[in-house]
C-alpha cells in the first residue's frame, strides 16, 4: 500500500485534489473552534458532559464537536442532508421535480439549487429552536448559559448558524468538484475522526481512575475491529449477473460476441440510509429536548439513541431509505434498454421488459440483504457498548460512515492512478471485489 501512496504524489492532478481536500477540511476544523457570541462556553460543555450519549451526543458527533462549543458550525451539515431527503421524496410525487430530474445536468443543477434554498430554511428554523432552548439551560452555577437572553441573541444565533451551515455546504460542494469527491460525506467523516483523540484520552483517564477495566476496553476495540472487517467484507461484495453480447457486423468490422457481467453491490445505497435516518431522528429529538413541555420531554426520552423506540424507528428508516435510495439511483428499465441497444442479453432471459423484471427482482433481494446488514451494523454495536457505559458515543453508524467514506476515497484515488498506468494501493492493482 505504501507504493500506492507514493504514486499518488506523482500524479499532479491527484496531488492537487488531495491538497485541496486537506485544505478545505482544515478550514472546516478551524470554523468548529470559533464560538458563537453570547454563550458561556464552559457552562455549555458541562451540560454536554452530562448528556454525552443521548441525542445531543449524536448531533455533537456528526458536527465534529461544534455543538458542545456552540461554534459557528454548530448545526453541521444536517440541514443540508434533511433538505436533500425532502427534495428526493418530493421528486417521486411532484411531476415538475420528476421532469427536472430527467433533464440531465441542467435539471440536476436546478434541484441542487432548490436543495440549497431548503437548507437555508431548515437552518433558520433549527437555529431558532436551539437558541430558544439554550436560554432554558442552566449552567453549574444556576445561571443561564446565555449571557443576555432575548431576541437580540436569537437573531444573532440564527444568522451565525445559518451562515455557518451555508458555508459548510459550499465547502462540501467544492470538495466534490475540485477535491477528491464525496464532499458532504468527507465533512461528516472529518467531524467523526476529529473526536477520536479526545475519546482515546477519556478512555485512558477512565482506566486510570478504575471506572473502566482493561478487559472492557480490549473488548470494545475487538468489537470495533470485527465490525470494520465485516463492513469491508460486505461493501466489497457483488452479485454478478452474466451478460452476453451478440455479434454485430458494422461495415466490414464485427463487434460483440464477448461475455461480460453486470455487477450489483450487496449494499447499493452505501452509507446514505444511516445518515438520512440519523438526520431525520435528530431533528425532532433536538427540538423536543430543548422545549420545556412534558410531552416534548417524553418524546426526547423515547428518541434517545439506544432506547427501544429509537432503535425500532431507526431500523425502519434504514430499510426505507435503503430501498428508496436504490430506486432513485438505479433504474432496471434503463439498464435493460441500454443492454438491448448494444446487443446485450442475459442468457435465458428475453431482452427488454423480462430483463428489467429479472434485474429488479435480484436488486430487491440484494437491497433487503443490504438493509439488514446496515441495520445490524448500526444498531447492535450501540446496544452492546451502552451496556458497559463507554464514556464516549460509539456506534455502528459512525464506523459505517468512516469506513464507507475511506473506501470510496481510496477508490477515487485508485481510479486516478490506474488511468495513468500506475498500480493501485494493492499489489494486484485493485481492491478485491472491484474488478470488472
Amino acid at each position: 500500500m505504501t507504493p500506492g501512496f507514493s504514486n499518488a504524489l506523482r500524479v499532479e492532478e491527484l496531488k492537487r485534489r488531495l491538497l485541496f481536500t486537506a485544505a478545505m477540511v482544515a478550514v472546516y476544523r478551524v470554523g468548529v473552534a470559533i464560538p458563537t457570541p453570547g454563550i458561556d462556553g464552559g457552562a455549555l460543555q458541562a451540560f454536554f458532559a452530562e448528556a454525552g450519549n443521548d441525542v445531543f451526543g449524536l448531533v455533537n458527533l456528526f458536527s465534529g464537536g461544534a455543538l458542545e462549543r456552540f461554534s459557528i458550525f454548530a448545526l453541521g451539515i444536517m440541514p443540508y442532508i434533511s433538505a436533500s431527503i425532502i427534495l428526493q421524496l418530493l421528486t417521486v410525487v411532484v411531476p415538475t421535480l420528476e421532469t427536472l430530474k430527467k433533464e440531465g445536468e441542467a435539471g440536476r443543477r436546478k434541484i441542487t439549487q432548490y436543495t440549497r434554498y431548503g437548507t437555508v430554511v431548515l437552518a433558520i428554523i433549527q437555529s431558532l429552536f436551539i437558541s430558544i432552548g439554550l436560554e432554558q439551560i442552566q449552567g453549574p452555577g444556576g445561571g443561564s448559559v446565555v449571557y443576555e437572553p432575548g431576541w437580540a441573541f436569537r437573531l444573532l444565533a440564527m444568522t451565525t448558524l445559518t451562515a455557518g451551515t451555508a458555508f459548510i455546504m459550499w465547502l462540501g460542494e467544492q470538495i466534490t468538484e475540485r477535491g477528491i469527491g464525496n464532499g458532504i460525506s468527507m465533512v461528516i467523516f472529518a467531524g467523526i475522526v476529529a473526536a477520536v483523540p479526545s475519546a482515546v484520552t477519556t478512555t485512558f483517564q477512565f482506566m486510570n481512575e478504575g471506572e473502566l477495566s482493561l478487559f472492557v476496553v480490549l473488548a470494545v476495540l475487538l468489537l470495533m475491529v470485527l465490525v470494520v472487517g465485516f463492513i469491508i467484507f460486505v461493501e466489497r461484495g457483488h452479485r454478478r449477473i452474466p451478460v452476453q453480447y451478440a455479434k454485430r457486423v458494422v461495415g466490414r468490422r464485427m463487434y460483440g460476441g464477448q461475455s461480460s457481467h453486470l455487477p450489483l453491490k450487496i449494499n447499493t445505497a452505501g452509507v446514505i440510509p444511516p445518515i438520512f435516518a440519523s438526520s431525520l431522528l435528530v431533528f425532532p429529538a433536538t427540538i423536543a429536548g430543548f422545549m420545556q413541555n412534558p410531552i416534548a420531554d417524553q418524546v426526547a426520552t423515547y428518541l434517545e439513541p439506544g432506547s427501544f423506540v429509537y432503535t425500532i424507528v431507526y431500523v425502519v428508516l434504514i430499510v426505507f431509505f435503503a430501498y428508496f435510495y436504490t430506486a432513485v439511483t438505479f433504474d432496471p428499465v434503463d439498464v435493460a434498454e441500454n443492454m438491448k441497444k448494444f446487443g446485450g442479453y442475459i442468457p435465458g432471459i428475453r431482452p427488454g421488459k423480462r430483463t428489467a423484471d429479472f434485474i429488479d427482482r435480484i436488486l430487491t433481494r440484494l437491497t433487503l440483504s443490504g438493509a439488514i446488514y446496515l441495520s445490524a451494523v448500526c444498531v447492535l454495536p450501540t446496544i452492546l457498548v451502552q451496556q458497559v457505559n463507554v464514556p464516549f458515543f460509539f456506534g455502528g453508524t459512525a464506523l459505517m460512515i468512516v469506513v464507507g467514506v475511506a473506501l470510496d476515497t481510496v477508490a477515487q484515488m485508485e481510479t486516478h492512478l490506474i488511468t495513468r498506468n500506475y498500480e493501485g494501493f494493492m499489489k494486484k492493482g485493485r481492491i478485491k471485489g472491484r474488478r470488472g
